[in-house]
């Protein structure tokens, strides 16, 4: 959970999960926009890629020219994760900050422990150690049906989106087992974006008073 500093107010850290085609980067720009507006300091962020080292990791492992094996591509991630959280979610949290994130390891559990296989409690303890054990005050899901996520694809893919639509579902089965087991919140994605930001906005309000 997130602490403030000493005489300093406790940040909070909101993460928002989803499949591609969600609307997670939409969406967490609104929500870091409607902070604001209401006198939040806000800390929007993104995973994989928001530090010098982590666009460098990125682009290894989205668009690189080598193959990527599954445990590979989880200690990637996970070292994004690390850096990710050293040089930028603590320090804004140690301000009093509200940050705001497009993925976590939410992410990762999904992705590698279950579309890749590779286990969801392994990829949970290797994620625990490179956030230190840093979790979010609350992880907003956006929910949508596999075909709706695939209609909306547009534009090149990077190496992971490329996988395919069996990929794709068995991302959206991992999410949502994570979503029941861990108690996230789960808000349908399914509507126009205003819409969606609405019932975003209501869920922050109602787990953290901003």
């Amino acid at each position: 959970m997130s602490a403030g500093g000493t005489g300093t107010p406790p940040g909070r850290f909101v993460v928002l999960e989803g499949c591609d085609g969600c609307g997670k980067s939409t969406q967490a720009d609104r929500l870091a926009r409607a902070l604001g507006a209401r006198g939040r300091t806000v800390c929007p962020t993104f995973e994989p890629g928001a530090t010098d080292l982590g666009r460098d990791l990125r682009r290894l492992l989205l668009g690189g020219p080598h193959a990527v094996v599954p445990r590979a591509e989880a200690l990637l991630m996970a070292a994004d994760r690390a850096q990710h959280v050293d040089t930028v979610v603590r320090p804004a949290l140690e301000r009093g900050d509200w940050v705001v994130s497009d993925r976590y390891v939410g992410s990762s559990l999904a992705y590698q422990g279950g579309a890749r296989g590779l286990g969801v409690d392994a990829v949970a303890a290797i994620n625990d150690f490179g956030t230190g054990g840093l979790v979010p005050d609350l992880v907003v899901y956006l929910r949508a049906p596999v075909a709706v996520l695939a209609a909306r694809r547009s534009g090149p893919a990077d190496r992971i989106e490329g996988e395919g639509d069996a990929f794709l579902a068995a991302v959206a089965a991992a999410y949502d087992a994570l979503a029941t087991a861990h108690g996230w919140a789960v808000v349908d994605a399914t509507p126009g974006p205003d819409e969606v930001a609405v019932a975003v906005w209501g869920t922050v309000v109602r787990e953290l008073a901003p």
